[in-house]
């Protein structure tokens, strides 16, 4: 079978609509009050750097996804358990991910609508895509990238033209505001969205052009972050904080107040379409890692034949993790303090850190 290439603009694309996903919809750094924006900002540099950590296994292993060096820097026996734990845990993000968005459909328009029924038309749209390739599948997210481009400068747009932004919500910003900002930056924000692009280390061994992942990744990240800073700073300085940490979905109570003359109103429909858009591309991420994975760690020729179970799983999943929503918010919490953040950051500065030690001393063996 001929490999599959992708083009730098289209990771790119993949990459911004990765790190947008839910993170643009849900309300992130609690913790940190009114100054969720500045955590963003905090976050940045440590998501650049460990996407940074990301690009250099990749450069070192061009060839690799994250489950094949694992095992070849750290030996098959403790490799090879540790990889097949990256499955369930990407599965599981993955099936988050598709319960977050059924829970705003239903919320928004489709409260007579089961969930199951919901999800699995979401999942089915995701082992479609997945089914004809990375190569569509890249395609497709850098025409996306452009929808939501321009749907989010309308939103923001049209929340200003309102006047709705008070940016007394924002300001002003005391000692322990900054200490808070740092503490919710770190791991909370740094895990959730940056540290989430391990994922991406089963994508880029597709790309074309090896030497420029570095700084198109980069590029991709930072235009992320300001774009979840901004978006962020709008809902706060609308709804402000006490109203924005009770919102289930801020930027949909936000757009639901714009009325401008009272012609321009009923925006909602383009935050439920940026949802679906965006978690379409973070499950289908998701999936696509868990299933290369478990293809290479399988040694199954061809990952398509695995994309079909692994998202009937995923369906499953979504609606038996959690009773209801809050339980699956704070089911989340627990997650992303205990298991992400070990698999998503931990456990590549180890790698990291063990091929520099190997490979400084010459403790790799010779083919």
């Amino acid at each position: 079978m001929k490999k599959e290439v992708i083009g730098p603009s289209q990771v790119f694309a993949m990459i911004v609509l990765f790190e947008l996903g839910t993170a643009i919809v849900v309300p992130i750094g609690l913790e940190s009050g009114h100054a969720v924006w500045l955590s963003i900002l905090m976050a940045l540099p440590g998501g650049v750097l460990l996407y940074l950590i990301f690009n250099d296994l990749y450069r070192q292993f061009p060839d690799l996804i994250i489950s094949g060096y694992t095992r070849k820097i750290l030996g098959k026996y403790i490799g090879w358990p540790l990889s097949l734990l990256y499955i369930p845990v990407l599965m599981f993000n993955s099936s988050r991910n598709l319960r977050d968005g059924g829970d705003l459909l239903i919320s928004a328009s489709y409260d007579r609508t089961p969930l199951l029924i919901i999800n699995s038309i979401m999942i089915i749209a995701v082992m479609y895509i997945l089914n004809k390739g990375i190569e569509v599948f890249a395609r497709t997210a850098e025409i996306y990238f452009w929808i939501i481009m321009i749907m989010g400068l309308v939103c923001n747009g049209v929340v200003i033209m309102a006047g709705l932004v008070d940016f007394k919500n924002l300001f002003p910003l005391h000692y322990k505001d900054w200490v808070d900002a740092l503490t919710s930056a770190y791991p909370n924000i740094w895990i959730f969205p940056f540290g989430e692009l391990a994922s991406f280390t089963t994508v880029l061994p597709y790309l074309k052009k090896t030497g420029i992942s570095g700084k198109m990744g980069v590029t991709a990240i930072i235009l992320s972050g300001f774009l979840l800073c901004f978006t962020h700073a709008i809902e706060i300085s609308v709804l402000g904080l006490d109203i924005y940490s009770r919102a289930a979905f801020p930027i949909y109570t936000t757009i639901t107040l714009v009325n401008v003359a009272n012609f321009i109103q009923r925006l909602d429909a383009l935050v439920i379409l940026t949802l679906i858009i965006g978690v379409f591309f973070k499950m289908s991420i998701y999936c696509f890692a868990a299933t290369v994975i478990t293809a290479d760690l399988f040694k199954v020729k061809d990952y398509r034949r695995l994309v079909v179970p692994m998202g009937v799983i995923v369906l499953f999943t979504s609606f038996i993790s959690a009773e209801n929503y809050t339980s699956h918010l704070n089911e989340g919490k627990v997650f992303l303090k205990y298991i992400i953040s070990v698999f998503y950051a931990v456990v590549p500065i180890l790698l990291f850190l063990v091929h520099r030690i190997r490979k400084r001393f010459g403790w790799y063996r010779e083919p």
